[in-house]
């Protein structure tokens, strides 16, 4: 693994990188600011004067930044979509990506359909995409989703409480707000039903998904210490 794309590590992440480094791949770097600091070179010279071995603070320097590449997408404050990047650094071969994309099948339980364009490829699953893209220093695995069923749930029901609202302003002008009454009942029961049905359903799933990311992610970037990703078929 090499320097090559210039990241500095600021002083909380020198401490992370260098206790995982001591640890071994047992342990990898937890997730902390970035700022100015150290180069990964300058942190392996650092490692050499106190008997840590280049590799191993390079492995912990690339755990840290596939821990940190998570993103989340809400609506209404829910994770309906979740996201991870990791720069790999090296080029990944043609075997390599067949691979991976085995291993997408098993961890999500889907087969999906592979595309390639160029130096572009990507194996997609309804909402779920996971893109490798070519970079100055090699490629870049992204992993995206969207929970499209309980997104379409929670719109539907947000619909559903407009109806019954539109129901009670046209009653009331007329003095049938009593009669409407059930109507609106109607609509509050199946909105409120609709929404927190999708609600309900997001953060297990959203905590799935970014557990399942973060493994993949590791499979392939710290090939040596991946751990196997958890199962799971909600796309």
């Amino acid at each position: 693994m090499s320097d090559t794309n210039g990241r500095r590590y600021d002083d909380k992440e020198m401490a992370a990188i260098f206790r995982a480094a001591a640890d071994g791949p047992q342990r990898t770097a937890s997730d902390v600011p970035r700022d100015e600091g150290l180069t990964l070179a300058e942190l392996q010279s650092i490692g050499r004067e106190v008997g840590l071995a280049p590799e191993a603070i390079a492995r912990a320097a690339l755990a840290l930044d596939v821990r940190g590449g998570a993103e989340s997408r809400t609506m209404f404050g829910l994770p309906i979509g979740v996201a991870r990047t990791v720069n790999l650094n090296r080029r990944l071969s043609d075997d390599e990506w067949e691979r991976l994309v085995v291993q997408f099948r098993e961890v999500f339980g889907a087969r999906g359909t592979m595309r390639s364009e160029g130096s572009f490829r990507q194996w997609t699953n309804g909402n779920l995409q996971v893109l490798l893209e070519p970079t100055e220093s090699g490629h870049r695995l992204r992993f995206r989703t969207l929970h499209g069923a309980a997104m379409g749930s929670i719109r539907t029901g947000m619909f559903a409480l407009g109806m019954s609202a539109i129901v009670a302003l046209s009653a009331a002008p007329g003095g049938h707000l009593l009669k409407a009454i059930p109507g609106i009942a109607f609509f509050l029961l199946i909105g409120a039903g609709m929404i927190a049905n999708g609600a309900m359903r997001l953060p297990r799933w959203a905590r799935l998904r970014q557990r399942q990311m973060q493994a993949l992610a590791e499979q392939v970037a710290l090939p040596a210490s991946a751990p196997a990703g958890p199962g799971g078929h909600d796309v």
